[in-house]
């Protein structure tokens, strides 16, 4: 069986206007890849916690800086690279308070990264501070 890769790219300017743009090529590119109506649900969720993520926390709501995004898929995986300009972090210094705690104080944000791990087979981060950070989520692809 011949092996394939197939890449998809886009950038937008960091707004969350443009969160429903970034849901519909996401959603394209994994109907593209195979994945059934729910795994399109769970990957759409994912990427746009993670874009919203830097549009308000590493560029502080700065509509002229830009998000890339990279989905590449082959027969067994479907990656997706959230890639940015603006302020790093270190996700293992997100303190994850539980979901009730953060219910009961009736606190919103601080479950995107929860939310991306859930969903997501393998999550990873890497920061070079001054040029880039990139989120990296991997979506295992069912054989069928």
């Amino acid at each position: 069986m011949a092996t394939f890769e197939r890449t998809f790219s886009l950038s937008v300017p960091s707004s969350t206007q443009n969160l429903a743009l970034v849901r519909d090529f996401v959603s394209g590119v994994g109907a593209q890849a195979g994945l059934n109506e729910s795994e399109v649900a769970n990957l759409e969720l994912a990427v746009d916690e993670a874009c919203a993520n830097v549009m308000e926390h590493a560029y502080g709501d700065d509509a002229s800086k830009e998000v890339v995004l990279r989905l590449i898929f082959d027969e067994e995986t479907l990656r997706i690279h959230v890639i940015d300009t603006g302020r790093g972090f270190d996700p293992d210094d997100v303190r994850q308070e539980e979901i009730k705690q953060l219910a009961a104080n009736r606190k919103t944000g601080g479950m995107g990264m929860r939310i991306i791990k859930l969903v997501m087979d393998e999550v990873h981060y890497d920061i070079t501070p001054g040029e880039k950070n990139e989120l990296q989520m991997v979506m295992k692809l069912k054989k069928s």
